[in-house]
């Protein structure tokens, strides 16, 4: 058990954000545009990253990650550790304690009632959550007085860093939302469109998939801040016109994931009224295979467990798709030196990444068509191949943007030539990534065969990411179409790994384990990794205290952002 110590230390590093310059509110107004416009305040119903870092703005953890990929306490007053007593000997506890004197943007006392709501929020069985995997293995949560509570798992967590830590996992205020759980959390729009935080900002009025339209917190913890008296968060457009808005009109002072030509920013960067910033994490633009059926004379039944894929679950197919992609060309025409190739999932940090699947770097059309050939895929006349009656024939979905657009198109092209037929969907990115159960257009839902996208996760640990994709994650009605097993893809071998990692604390054990849940993943070819992005956003010239973090929320550090006299 001492070995984990180590790891639960190493992760306790303290760091402070820079200060800011003014007085709350005496820097006016901060104009933020996310061209993939948030569709909920609300992290625990969307797994989209756009949503999850506009409720950042509102909503805070008890703890997060800072630039450096280190833990800093947030609303906690510190990291507990084995160390300091606040882990338990035997890894079964962590008692958090609140900040003194912490309010509510409405005046009313933080308590350790909220944490334990937030946790049974998120729990409720007769709801979905998509941030559910982040409190696994919690068995109770007890409040031991008005600001600490005792968080106790089933087995040993070396890494019990799960709940209330980082913008996926925040802090609800139990007050807003108790008449909100199970199956009523997506009813409750005025406490999703305007959740009371205890953030730098308060919601003034939201506007799904447009504006959000943001004050200062009158009762933010630190007199000082934030330096703007209000803010905007537009939504909607595309990457290009935000780029535009801020490096060369500067009608914005931050635009979020310039998922842009490399030519086209250097050219917008030339204006000269604003810069990029960037730095790579652990986002990986992917493609998730359905093994279920989206047919849609399955009616509710379609893309869940119940209707297995009428060719997609076979291992020869999948891999075939793999094979016929050079992702080297995707990266030269996408990302240039914002992008790597990749064939994991799982890219970083270094410690965790994989070599077990590096085959992947080379294209290999031929070496795809001989697979499908001894699979018993022939091509037809038409050069679509066939087998028992069914045609290698596809629905390819993803948000709308440029570079996924030319994506698209290139890899129909590959997989034409091995005999796969494609059409292409594009969907609005605030709807794609939107959490609304009631649209069909999700990505959640996947009512197509391929879909996608990219997503990274809170921290420099993958315990709670590599959760994802055990069977209880799959999206399905009964979760409100919530989780982030996108394609329902189910092991009883991978599940047991991730009850392995949840125990083990030696670091060097833990990355054997996420690396044998990556290759099971990558080897499977139910995700079929193509580009580690990246992260690639613009600021203002006139904006101070931005400091870019591909470990959490990018707006983690808003309240010290000020305006550059």
């Amino acid at each position: 058990m001492r070995k984990s110590t180590c790891l639960l230390g190493a992760l306790a590093v303290l760091a402070s954000a820079p200060a800011a310059l003014a007085d709350r509110g005496s820097d006016g107004h901060v104009n933020i545009i996310y061209w993939q416009a948030p569709s909920t305040m609300n992290p625990y119903l969307s797994g989209g990253t756009k949503d999850l870092e506009a409720a950042s703005l509102v909503l805070e953890p008890l703890a997060r990650y800072n630039e450096a990929g280190d833990m800093v306490p947030w609303l906690a007053e510190s990291i507990p550790t084995v160390e300091n007593g606040g882990v338990s000997e035997d890894l079964t506890t962590i008692t958090w304690k609140l900040k003194e004197g912490l309010l509510w943007a409405d005046g009313t006392p933080v308590t350790s009632e909220d944490i334990i709501f937030s946790w049974k929020y998120c729990t409720d069985p007769a709801g979905g959550c998509a941030q559910s995997e982040k409190y696994n293995d919690v068995t109770s949560i007890e409040a031991l007085d008005d600001r600490t509570v005792k968080v106790t798992f089933g087995v040993a967590k070396p890494f019990p860093y799960g709940p209330f830590v980082g913008a996926q996992s925040p802090i609800l205020q139990a007050a807003q939302f108790a008449d909100c759980l199970g199956a009523k959390a997506p009813e409750c729009t005025d406490a999703n469109f305007g959740p009371i935080g205890t953030g730098p900002f308060r919601v003034t009025d939201f506007r799904p998939n447009d504006v959000i339209s943001l004050e200062a917190n009158p009762n933010y913890r630190d007199a000082s801040k934030p330096a703007f008296a209000t803010a905007t968060l537009k939504g909607g457009g595309d990457a290009m016109a935000a780029g535009r808005s801020v490096l060369e009109t500067g009608e914005f002072d931050y635009a979020w994931n310039l998922q842009l030509a490399p030519d086209v920013i250097a050219n917008m960067a030339a204006a000269g009224k604003g810069e990029t910033v960037s730095a790579f994490g652990t986002l990986v633009e992917r493609i998730e295979v359905n093994l279920t059926d989206p047919d849609p004379a399955l009616g509710a039944e379609r893309s869940t467990a119940k209707h297995p894929h009428p060719f997609l679950t076979e291992k020869a197919v999948r891999q075939a798709l793999s094979m016929a992609i050079d992702r080297e060309l995707l990266v030269e025409i996408g990302y240039g030196s914002a992008g790597r190739p990749t064939c994991n999932v799982l890219p970083a940090p270094e410690i965790y990444k994989s070599t077990a699947n590096d085959a992947c770097l080379v294209q290999d059309i031929e070496g795809a068509k001989k697979l499908l050939d001894e699979a018993g895929w022939t091509v037809g006349s038409d050069g679509v191949r066939e087998k028992d009656g069914k045609r290698l024939s596809i629905l390819y979905q993803t948000s709308t943007n440029a570079v996924r657009q030319d994506f698209q198109a290139l890899i129909k092209q590959w997989w034409s030539e091995i005999g796969v037929e494609t059409e292409l969907r594009n969907i609005d990115a605030s709807v794609f990534f939107g959490g609304d159960p009631a649209s069909p257009d999700t990505f959640q839902k996947l009512y197509a065969d391929l879909e996608m996208f990219a997503n990274n996760f809170d921290g420099t640990d993958p315990e709670s990411y590599m959760a994802n994709w055990e069977c209880k994650q799959a999206p399905r009605p009964e979760t409100q179409w919530q989780g982030n097993n996108m394609p329902r893809y189910c092991s009883e071998e991978y599940d047991a790994l991730v009850a392995e990692m949840a125990k083990t604390g030696a670091l060097e054990e833990r990355a054997k384990l996420a690396k044998a849940m990556n290759d099971m993943l990558m080897q499977e070819y139910v995700l079929i990794p193509l580009v580690d992005r990246g992260r690639v956003s613009a600021k203002s010239n006139t904006l101070g205290g931005v400091v870019l973090n591909v470990w959490d929320s990018e707006l983690w550090n808003v309240a010290d952002w000020y305006r550059v006299k």
